[in-house]
């Protein structure tokens, strides 16, 4: 792991490979670990797996809650790291790398977002309330027994879901970090994206899992038809949890998105 500070928090993150530099962000109650099997499918390029503020070794800071503050780190990542590269951002890092790319074009080639929605409607604002509000509650008992069941949700086929959901655990750590995040969720209640997504610069690949009932391909549809060159991929046999249920086709799906956008 290396770290780097970056205004109020340290960022840890994991490199590897060589070639043309990509980004990857992980979602909600996850952490850098989450791309260890899809970044076995992408040695043609340097990756780096980044935890997300709050989220596994990186530290919260001042965490105000917010998709902005964010979409920031990113931006600071990128211009501290990087230099301008891809960026593949699953689910809530779908949401960061939208806004990112809005914020700061100059510095993204390339975005792929993953069961990403760029909008939060009223049951899914409920459900982070609901999951602050126990881990505020100190009941984390509750906590923990609701993410087992969210991660059971999530993959469709026969992988370990109790290997998952204590990975997930371990990723939130004391908490802090999703609730933070959890709130930025909420506040796209309010604030949708979908008025932003038109400025988009940079080319975009949407990628949709074909059981994903957290993220239906009507979020696809949504990016797809307002961000201009954009489009739509699918991974079969897959629920929300890409990286669990389909890892090798999800990497290799990957690999080739990230291959067409490199080439001159």
């Amino acid at each position: 792991m290396s770290t780097i500070e970056l205004d109020d928090i340290v960022v840890h993150y994991r490199s590897r490979g060589s070639g043309p530099p990509v980004v990857l962000l992980h979602g909600l109650a996850e952490d850098h670990r989450s791309w260890d099997a899809v970044a076995a499918r992408l040695d043609e390029f340097t990756v780096y797996a980044v935890d997300l503020r709050g989220h596994g070794r990186t530290t919260l800071g001042q965490g105000d809650g917010t998709l902005a503050q964010l979409s920031g780190d990113l931006e600071a990542f990128l211009r501290m790291v990087t230099g301008p590269a891809a960026v593949v951002g699953y689910s809530l890092g779908g949401t960061v790398g939208l806004r990112a790319a809005v914020d700061a074009p100059a510095l993204i080639r390339h975005l792929v977002v993953v069961a990403t929605s760029s909008i939060v409607g009223k049951a899914a604002a409920q459900f982070f309330a609901g999951r602050i509000a126990q881990l505020e509650a100190g009941d984390r008992a509750r906590f923990e027994a609701g993410l087992r069941d969210d991660t059971s949700k999530q993959i469709v086929t026969g992988a370990d879901i109790d290997s998952a959901a204590r990975r997930r655990l371990e990723a939130v750590g004391d908490g802090r970090g999703y609730v933070n995040a959890a709130r930025a969720m909420v506040g796209i209640r309010d604030e949708p994206l979908n008025p932003l997504l038109a400025r988009i610069e940079a080319p975009v690949d949407v990628v949709g899992a074909q059981h994903d009932v957290f993220c239906p391909r009507r979020a696809s549809d949504i990016i797809v038809d307002t961000v201009c060159h954009s489009r739509y991929h699918e991974v079969a046999g897959a629920g929300h949890l890409l990286s669990v249920d389909r890892p090798d086709a999800y990497g290799e799906l990957l690999a080739r998105l990230l291959r067409a956008r490199a080439a001159p």
